[in-house]
């Protein structure tokens, strides 16, 4: 009782602490009505007409023209940079090594919002610092959601509450973040009792549970808008180019004799061409490689990044409800842990662990471990948290700004810093995706004055742009697309919310399906609403491999890696045919994209994670799965083969293509020798016993055959005893 006393008057003092302290920060803004906390601003209508130039004509662009600025770097701020810079009327050019978005701007929690845990931070230990990054993201946040309105949208996150002293300070702390937003708040945050919380989230561990608190944040696609952001700068007149790298800056002396950058040299990573670029202004806005761009610049100089990897697994969409998400801010290790619906499925992350800058991080088995556990402490006991649920997991690379003064990143703020060194290199650097257009707006301000640019319109243009796609879109466009294109209702919904008013663009690529309906829009994959359409569009949007459109012009090797894998065939086809690939090219991007599925959406950890489990079968488990076994391997050779797979599916019926036998043989096939061995099937279905794998093909196909073999005995028998009778 004395302990929760004590608690009690923690929160007492906190909450009088807390508001003081946020009346106070109010005060000095000289804002203390809530509609005039950053005002908002009415999207722009603002619409360029160019046509998207071709990724060849771009390259020409920056092979033939100089430019004011040149930005390294294609992530949400690079990308922002672009748009800023060109809306000014300033020249602008943006390189990326490998794709729009490919680095961390996709592996996000998918989340736009201000920060809960850092206007935590600033009430706790009166921050002004923290404040105002707060509340300049709540500004961001509903500036992006009405930029982008197609890809974003508001999502209630509820944090639910099993100690009653807590449910004042969670709902005072909430209620604070909604007054900092002021006119910018998306919906106000509200109380839930037990009863009406468990009918919202039924999934929710119900026992011990005083209550819940929801609030409002924002969800988004991130490399989508990313993407959006890119396009929509080149339709501005931006030379934008991926899979183009930096090899080498380039100086020269201005007139006061000091050495200043010039420009950079070039290598187009697809075709291998190299070259040199003039511009008045370089800007590194390369995310967690922001040092390496640093010390081409100076060797010398000095490392402001804190790389820290934050891995997120994505689950069936029955862990969540369709529109609701969840917090737990208090796991083991002091972590914050999002449980969120996206694209029908559900994310769950994110850990928070110091790491070594790399351009392609791998999931381990320990953080996926980590995320279960904590996610199972809030599930009802219903809901059996299964290792092999997980479809697919990811890291990424948070580019911290590093202080000295703290050891953890976990303690570090996402503040950004733009700093200009000695040879007027801009770097931007930190920050977090929901303030890419202000960080990208505080970058172009430090460029034009440390560069001596001349731009036409001095203040920023980008607040309250929309963005590609946004212009026409509205809620109910995908009906349009149903009725008046023929498209499944399921794929026309999905058309709309990815691209927004060109969608219609993408329809118009869809191939007839020979079907009564739907007329047009052939699947790529059977459980996913993407078609052949999005593949050859993808090529105008310039995806140049096949991990760039599935990793990020569709979003399939995020949400399930085994159905990436499967529908890998059909879109490597559609690509070569649109970008004229030979068989070796082919080849090549096929195991590329067969590669990153393995080791950076997490399909290799999986399979390990299966494969180290002991078999934990009974005898007669044991005996039963020999007898199917056996059934399969019909000529005793003590292996199945891909021919006595194929002849089992034909006595189901199903037809399946030649890649997708194999697909169905590799699931299986540990040791990769083309074959089933019976140990790598006892393997399987111990790990489908255990939880660590959810569904087999190959195991389902096994129980079909017995159950083919055991009816065919059965005619046997009824045919033999029918003959003997002579009646």
């Amino acid at each position: 009782m004395a302990s929760r006393l004590r608690r009690l008057a923690l929160g007492s003092i906190a909450f009088g602490a807390g508001a003081c302290f946020a009346t106070w920060c109010l005060m000095r803004d000289g804002n203390l009505k809530l509609e005039q906390v950053h005002a908002a601003t009415a999207p722009k209508e603002r619409r360029a007409k160019r046509q998207l130039p071709t990724r060849d004509e771009q390259i020409k662009s920056l092979q033939t023209e100089s430019f004011d600025v040149l930005i390294i770097g294609g992530g949400a701020s690079g990308s922002g940079c672009a748009l800023d810079a060109v809306t000014r009327g300033l020249k602008t050019a943006l390189v990326e090594m490998d794709d729009f978005a490919s680095g961390t701007s996709s592996r996000s929690t998918k989340l736009i919002h201000g920060g809960v845990r850092y206007l935590q931070k600033a009430i706790m230990k009166l921050d002004v610092d923290q404040y105002r990054m707060v509340k300049e993201a709540l500004h961001e946040r509903a500036n992006m959601l009405a930029s982008a309105p197609h890809l974003n949208h508001p999502l209630p996150i509820m944090l639910p509450v099993y100690t009653w002293w807590q449910i004042p300070y969670y709902w005072f702390g909430i209620k604070m973040y909604d007054i900092v937003a002021g006119a910018k708040t998306l919906k106000s945050s509200y109380f839930l009792s037990k009863k009406n919380a468990l009918e919202l989230f039924p999934m929710l561990q119900g026992d011990k549970l005083c209550g819940a608190i929801v609030y409002y944040d924002g969800q988004m696609d991130d490399a989508r808008m990313c993407l959006s952001v890119a396009l929509t700068a080149t339709r501005h007149g931006a030379t934008v180019a991926n899979h183009v790298r930096v090899t080498k800056l380039l100086k020269e002396k201005d007139s006061s004799g000091k050495s200043v950058l010039c420009g950079a040299s070039l290598r187009d990573e697809i075709t291998g061409k190299e070259w040199d670029i003039r511009a008045k202004c370089i800007i590194n806005a390369t995310g967690p490689m922001t040092d390496t761009i640093r010390k081409m610049d100076n060797p010398s100089a000095k490392g402001i990044c804190c790389p820290s990897s934050g891995v997120h697994i994505v689950l069936p969409g029955y862990y969540s409800p369709d529109q609701m998400g969840l917090l737990d801010p208090d796991t083991s290790d002091g972590r914050v842990i999002f449980f969120l619906p996206w694209l029908k499925h559900t994310i769950a992350g994110t850990t928070d662990l110091p790491c070594q800058v790399t351009h392609n991080p791998k999931p381990t088995e320990d953080e996926i471990l980590f995320i279960l556990e904590e996610v199972k402490n809030y599930l009802n006991p219903d809901v059996e948290v299964r290792r092999g649920d997980v479809l697919s997991a990811w890291s990424g690379i948070r580019p911290l700004v590093s202080d000295p003064n703290k050891e953890d990143t976990q303690s570090l703020a996402r503040n950004h810093i733009v700093h200009v060194s000695d040879s007027k290199l801009v770097t931007i650097a930190g920050g977090k995706w929901t303030t890419f257009r202000a960080m990208a707006e505080h970058t172009i301000d430090a460029a034009i004055k440390a560069c001596d640019l001349k731009p036409l319109h001095e203040k920023c243009q980008t607040d309250g742009l929309r963005v590609e796609g946004a212009h026409n879109w509205t809620p109910t466009m995908y009906i349009r697309l149903v009725q008046d294109v023929g498209l499944e209702c399921e794929v026309a919904q999905h058309l709309a919310q990815s691209y927004g008013d060109r969608a219609f663009n993408v329809a118009k690529l869809a191939s007839l399906t020979g079907k009564r309906w739907p007329i047009i829009g052939k699947k790529i994959h059977p459980e996913f609403p993407y078609i052949d359409a999005e593949i050859r569009y993808a090529v105008k949007e310039y995806a140049c491999t096949a991990i760039d459109v599935i990793a990020r012009r569709l979003r399939l090797a995020f949400l399930n890696v085994q159905a990436a894998q499967e529908a890998l065939p059909a879109i490597v086809d559609i690509l070569a045919e649109e970008l004229k690939w030979s068989n070796d090219a082919k080849k090549k991007h096929f195991e590329d994209a067969k590669a990153f599925l393995q080791h950076e959406m997490g399909q290799l950890v999986n399979r390990t994670s299966r494969d180290k489990l002991p078999i934990n079968l009974s005898k007669d488990e044991i005996q039963s799965y020999i007898k199917r076994f056996q059934i399969i391997d019909k000529d005793h050779k003590g292996y199945v083969s891909i021919t006595d797979i194929r002849r089992s599916l034909q006595h189901t019926g199903e037809e399946v293509s030649g890649e997708e036998l194999h697909e169905i043989l590799r699931e299986i096939d540990t040791n990769m020798n083309g074959q089933v061995e019976l140990d790598e099937y006892l393997q399987m279905m111990s790990a489908i016993k255990s939880g660590h794998v959810a569904y087999s093909r190959f195991a389902r196909m096994a129980e079909m055959e017995e159950e083919h073999h055991e009816r065919e005995l059965l005619k046997k028998q009824i045919s033999v005893e029918r003959s003997g009778g002579g009646l």
